[in-house]
């Protein structure tokens, strides 16, 4: 039996995770992220992360991938293979590819949906 599930509904219940980069990761800033788990299943969860004024690098496995929109501030990803980046803005989306190697910079106090999704 399966049941449908709201985003965002029950925030206020979803219990928050605070972390940092890790400091072999870290490039500028250490900024506060925060995470509420709106989701989880053995293959994909979702919610929404927080995330002050920072950067560090990012390397997804081969086997995991993320969609996201932006709710409040400015993102960057930073691209290593080509060396550009996408910015990202409130109200717009993106998706982080499967082997992803680059930076991700928050130039403005963020507030994202995210979902995950790890195929075996």
């Amino acid at each position: 039996m399966s049941s449908l599930w709201l985003a965002g509904h029950g925030i206020t219940q979803a219990e928050a995770t605070i972390d940092y980069p890790r400091p072999d990761r870290l490039v500028n800033g250490n900024p506060k992220r925060t995470t509420h788990d709106l989701y989880q299943h053995p293959h994909m969860n979702c919610g929404i992360w927080e995330c002050e004024i920072g950067m560090w690098e990012i390397h997804f496995a081969p086997n995991k991938q993320e969609f996201f929109q932006i709710i409040e501030g400015k993102v960057r990803i930073h691209d290593a293979n080509t060396n550009t980046y996408i910015e990202v803005l409130a109200g717009e989306a993106g998706v982080i590819p499967p082997d992803f190697k680059g930076r991700f910079e928050v130039v403005e106090t963020v507030k994202k949906y995210f979902v995950i999704v790890e195929s075996t």
